[in-house]
């Protein structure tokens, strides 16, 4: 059985074929409300041959038609959308309403749970948005987070304050800048990659005290690398939770 996954982001596509057991190679393209329909039929060109489709997606509604239009069109099953669930596969929900819990987080989960059983972990992903999610080694969701992701919060300030607008007019800096930066684009990039990274050392602080023993950090998403390097606890990285909590359910959908 050959089964197509895919990961549907607020800017990031990502999707990869599951046959059997093995997932082939990961590919990923950036899209937007303009080139959803172009995004769509990409993917499921990709699908001669497959059997089901499954995605995680927080994209919103424009791009999910586009991609049961871009299925149909190309003959290929209709696209089965993940939702979260009160359990699955090992994991079990925390939010009082699971349904609440965002699908990309619950399947990042799912994954992070297939990657490093009975570990506690707390799983970060920093794109659009930050979210973090904690799981105790029995596999119980304790909750999460979120915030505006590092680009976000500069977006967000460069938007709505005309001042620091007009100083940051020059390219944002290539590489990770010192604390105490030299330029408003650098002091905006500096800030909230900071911002990001004290939050997550607070919260795995509060973790360690919430479970006795400090969980593994798995830190993910576009914005992972620069944050990283304002970390000063151990971290790995894994890019493709999603893709592998798909892989799981994939495994073990029987409908």
């Amino acid at each position: 059985m050959t089964q197509l996954l895919i990961d549907a982001g607020n800017t990031r596509l990502k999707w990869c074929l599951l046959r059997g057991k093995k997932t082939a190679r990961v590919q990923a393209l950036a899209w937007s409300a303009a080139s959803a329909a172009r995004a769509a039929r990409r993917i499921m060109s990709t699908g001669s041959g497959v059997t089901r489709i499954l995605v995680c997606s927080v994209a919103g509604v424009r791009l999910e038609r586009a991609l049961r239009r871009a299925a149909r069109a190309a003959h290929l099953p209709a696209p089965l959308f993940i939702r979260s669930a009160r359990r699955a596969a090992g994991v079990r929900n925390g939010y009082v309403d699971p349904w609440r819990l965002g699908a990309d987080r619950w399947v990042a989960l799912i994954g992070a749970r297939a990657l490093k059983p009975k570990c506690a972990l707390c799983v970060v992903d920093i794109g659009t948005a930050l979210t973090l999610d904690l799981l105790d080694d029995s596999g119980r969701h304790r909750g999460g987070l979120l915030l505006p992701g590092p680009t976000l919060m500069v977006d967000a300030l460069l938007r709505q304050t005309a001042g620091i607008r007009r100083r940051a007019q020059q390219p944002p800096p290539r590489r990770a800048t010192a604390v105490f930066a030299r330029s408003t684009r650098g002091g905006l990039q500096s800030g909230s990659e900071l911002a990001a990274a004290a939050l997550i050392e607070r919260a795995m602080l509060e973790a360690r005290s919430l479970l006795g023993r400090k969980p593994q950090l798995l830190l993910a998403g576009g914005g992972a690398a620069r944050v990283a390097a304002r970390l000063s606890v151990a971290v790995r990285r894994e890019d493709a939770l999603v893709l592998k909590g798909l892989a799981v359910l994939a495994a073990g959908y029987s409908g």
